[in-house]
């Protein structure tokens, strides 16, 4: 509807899937420890209860999307539909190697995140087919989501990041967006990290080593300048994010 009120898109056809049930239902699976979320079940969902509990960096985005009432409409099909690199979600489904459920006439499929966000409001869905729910696993370790915005509230990220720590298995990931036509994913920062100190639990990190941690980060990040910020400034938000980020996983 943004696109259409705002950018003069004139569909032919607008189909409201808000009253279908099947896709405002969320469920949990212990024996998997996974997740699944439908594509219409709201942000406000998402801020506290269950979803909060097994999932806090997807809870933390949530609380920082729009206003009250846009949490109340906005969900993780219309994140993943846009697919703007601005998406607070996004990020969180980045780092968590989140599985996209699809639905259209040719049946049903799952496509890994990877593979799901092509470009700037690029993604895999082909002609009649609609994000059906989402599937992260629940991971026993810290998350955080953090961004960057030109004021503190109801704003579109300049830049945005999402670390998660799985403490049991000592592995790291960390997810940025509003850097690049893509969320990126800064797979050579957590190589590098993994290499130069343990995650496992009860593991320290010194100032030096998060700073450099922060660098590595920016250094992946491909922003640009535009009408919200420049291309360093960008740079700069996702080095202090990562650097916090990890900072506070290890606290």
């Amino acid at each position: 509807m943004v696109e259409v009120n705002l950018h003069g898109r004139q569909p032919q056809t607008v189909v409201n899937l808000r009253r279908v049930e099947e896709l405002r239902e969320w469920s949990y699976r212990p024996t998997q420890q996974t997740i699944t979320i439908g594509s219409a079940v709201p942000y406000s969902v998402m801020e506290t209860g269950k979803i909060a509990e097994l999932v806090p960096a997807l809870a933390q985005a949530a609380r920082t999307v729009g206003s009250p009432q846009i949490r109340a409409a906005g969900t993780l099909g219309g994140n993943l539909g846009t697919c703007s690199p601005a998406g607070d979600s996004l990020p969180v489904l980045s780092a968590l190697n989140a599985v996209i459920h699809l639905i259209g006439p040719q049946g049903t499929r799952d496509i890994p995140w990877e593979e799901f966000m092509l470009g700037v409001k690029k993604n895999a869905l082909n002609s009649g087919e609609f994000v059906h729910s989402i599937t992260v696993p629940v991971v026993q370790g810290w998350q955080g989501y953090a961004k960057v915005g030109t004021r503190n509230a109801m704003v579109i990220a300049t830049a945005s990041a999402c670390l998660v720590r799985d403490a049991d298995e000592g592995l790291i990931s960390i997810a940025l967006g509003s850097v690049g036509p893509t969320i990126i994913r800064c797979s050579q920062a957590e190589k590098w990290l993994l290499k130069t100190t343990s995650l496992r639990v009860g593991a320290q990190i010194n100032a030096d080593l998060a700073v450099e941690f922060g660098r590595r980060v920016s250094d992946e990040a491909t922003p640009i300048d535009d009408h919200r910020s420049t291309a360093a400034y960008r740079r700069h938000c996702v080095a202090i994010l990562a650097q916090r980020l990890l900072v506070r996983s290890l606290a």
